[in-house]
């Protein structure tokens, strides 16, 4: 169960909250004893190892082609003649 304390005890001594809950407490803020906000340890995010979608991502010969009747129409110029 998280230790529960009050937002402004939290705030006046935040860094030791803080050092608490990175070794692994919870803590509950309350304001006027009603719980508004849990703090917990921050979860382990995995790493994806480096090339995970080789192969499976294609990119288009023409990728970076832009046609003029887009460019015209990206600079509010009317189709060309």
């Amino acid at each position: 169960m998280a230790e529960q304390v009050s937002f402004r005890t939290f705030r006046d001594k935040l860094s030791s909250f803080l050092r608490r809950v990175q070794q692994g407490d919870e803590i509950a803020i309350t304001i006027r004893g009603h719980e508004v906000a849990r703090l917990v340890p921050a979860a382990e995010r995995a790493r994806r190892p480096f090339g995970l979608l080789e192969g499976e991502i294609v990119m288009a010969p023409d990728f970076d082609a832009t046609s003029d009747e887009l460019i015209d129409a990206l600079e509010g110029r009317g189709a060309r003649d």
